[in-house]
């Protein structure tokens, strides 16, 4: 017989300079200019806290495990007393449980999600990525995925930050060569490329193996012309992968008798590109030595 979870915990008026902000604190910033916090305080001072705030005790006073916002909002008001569900927990459970709840509540940037969940793994040495995505309610490859992020450079962890970059492209971006990642958000951003557009590029990237090139384009800011020549070498080889693609997709989804016509015609098409890719690769080539 399964024993059912007791929940063992009591709820008490504490005096708020007992209570202290979680030595654990999941995120860092917090500002009372807020509009958001600007919302929850109205509420409070309407209709009073409807969710007491969740806490521990500690050896001397006690430790907020969730509900920060909701503290400052009452400290805000300059209440004394603050409702408080007191509940016994180890650092462990108190970080699970904070976690938990700014995931839910979609309170976290990609990156800071990515952050705690490296110092659950790293720092505290609690779990593995498959003990952390069970006790967060999240995929194994989420949490894999989202520390990528952290490998990022600087400049593109601020374009995540920012929102000019979303978190699905940033991770596709995670998972190319160090050394081609500039390059590439550059081409992302100012060409508003899909996820999908942006697994085609990384398939020509690896298959063009010019990293080297890359980097010496972007060195020197004189040479935007073989940046240009680049950036269309790159464009066509993507238009090429999507005609081979549509040639593929005529194979198994036109009648015979239309077949013939429309392959005839786009493989025509991925001629004239080909040609193209060639032209463009003598240009660079010619770009690169002057």
């Amino acid at each position: 017989m399964l024993m059912e979870f007791v929940d063992s915990s009591v709820v008490e008026q504490i005096e708020i300079k007992m209570i202290r902000p979680s030595q654990f604190a999941i995120r860092d910033k917090f500002q009372k200019n807020d509009p958001e916090f600007e919302t929850l305080v109205n509420s409070i001072r309407e209709h009073g806290l409807l969710q007491p705030i969740l806490i521990r005790p500690l050896t001397l006073g006690f430790e907020i495990v969730a509900g920060h916002r909701r503290f400052n909002a009452c400290k805000n008001l300059r209440w004394r007393y603050v409702p408080a569900k007191i509940r016994e927990l180890t650092d462990k459970q108190a970080y699970e449980i904070q976690l938990t709840e700014n995931i839910q509540r979609k309170a976290m940037d990609p990156l800071e999600e990515a952050e705690a969940f490296r110092r659950y793994i790293v720092d505290f040495g609690w779990g593995g990525m498959t003990e952390l995505a069970k006790k967060i309610g999240k995929s194994e490859e989420y949490v894999s995925h989202h520390m990528q992020l952290l490998k990022l450079p600087d400049d593109i962890k601020e374009r995540i930050a920012n929102r000019s970059l979303n978190v699905s492209q940033a991770i596709e971006i995670a998972q190319i060569p160090q050394e081609k990642q500039s390059l590439i958000v550059e081409h992302i951003m100012n060409n508003k490329l899909t996820v999908r557009q942006i697994r085609e590029l990384k398939s020509v990237l690896h298959d063009d193996g010019n990293g080297a090139d890359d980097m010496a384009c972007v060195a020197s800011p004189r040479a935007r012309g073989p940046i240009i020549a680049k950036k269309t070498y790159l464009t066509l080889k993507i238009a090429l992968n999507r005609l081979d693609n549509l040639i593929n997709e005529v194979h198994n989804t036109v009648e015979p008798d239309q077949r013939a016509e429309i392959i005839g015609f786009l493989m025509g098409v991925r001629l004239k590109v080909h040609s193209l890719i060639d032209d463009s690769i003598r240009f660079k080539n010619n770009s690169m030595k002057k």
